[in-house]
């Protein structure tokens, strides 16, 4: 299920949010490299991880799915989102070199063809990175924030999914390892909660964050057959095998 974009809106502007926000950047930024010639796509409600790759990709913008709504953003510029069908983007092919999915993958109705259409606006070198929530985390299980809304993963199950749609996964890391609460008093433990929680208890993070590469398929080369070309003779020559009745 989608969750309407007031909600999402909203909740990005609590103290959770922004905690959720900061957590999830900084997983981010481990793994991904943006470069001044990238062109970035966020497709969900990515527009809060968006905002540190404006000056420094060619271009940045932002696809919100129809059942969700669509917001404007950014507030100083021009607006540099749309309102899409997730599996029929307004792309042609090969237009993206980085895809961020935030709130997209777990709400969607058809996984597979949502996959198959990143791959096929991505670059033959592109790349995604992946937000969803960790089905063993307590995130999925609270509806506090929006990681519990929709369809959880596990590793093994998402690395299934990618492998299925053409994808190969170059690395994997986890964020939110804390109780979802919003007492501004364990809050503010989560940046030394965050760090324990990597390297204690990485396989109950509230979220499982991954990046992708797209494979790109070995050109096959076809050999050319033979046609068959049939005898236009007779199968029996005049007389042959013939009695004379005279």
């Amino acid at each position: 299920m989608h969750l309407d974009v007031v909600d999402l809106r909203e909740f990005y502007a609590s103290l959770l949010g922004r905690m959720v926000t900061r957590h999830v950047r900084e997983s981010m930024h481990r793994l991904i490299n943006v470069g001044p010639s990238d062109r970035v796509l966020g497709l969900g409600f990515a527009t809060p991880y968006l905002g540190p790759q404006l000056g420094r990709a060619e271009r940045v913008f932002a696809f919100m799915p129809a059942p969700q709504g669509v917001m404007e953003w950014p507030c100083a510029s021009r607006s540099a989102t749309a309102l899409v069908e997730e599996t029929c983007l307004p792309l042609p092919d090969a237009a993206i070199d980085l895809a961020i999915l935030v709130h997209a993958l777990e709400t969607s109705s058809q996984p597979p063809e949502l996959m198959a259409e990143m791959r096929r606006v991505l670059t033959n070198n592109g790349r995604v990175f992946i937000v969803v929530p960790n089905r063993q985390g307590a995130w999925a299980r609270v509806e506090t924030s929006p990681f519990g809304y929709g369809r959880p993963y596990s590793r093994g199950q998402l690395k299934s999914l990618l492998q299925e749609t053409g994808f190969n996964v170059t690395a994997w890391t986890t964020a939110l390892h804390m109780w979802p609460t919003q007492s501004r008093s364990l809050l503010s433990l989560s940046p030394a909660i965050e760090k324990l929680g990597r390297n204690l208890w990485p396989a109950f993070s509230g979220v499982t964050c991954v990046y992708a590469q797209k494979v790109v398929m070995p050109a096959t080369t076809v050999k050319a057959k033979r046609a068959f070309r049939p005898a236009l003779k007779p199968a029996l020559q005049p007389g042959v095998g013939m009695i004379d009745a005279t």
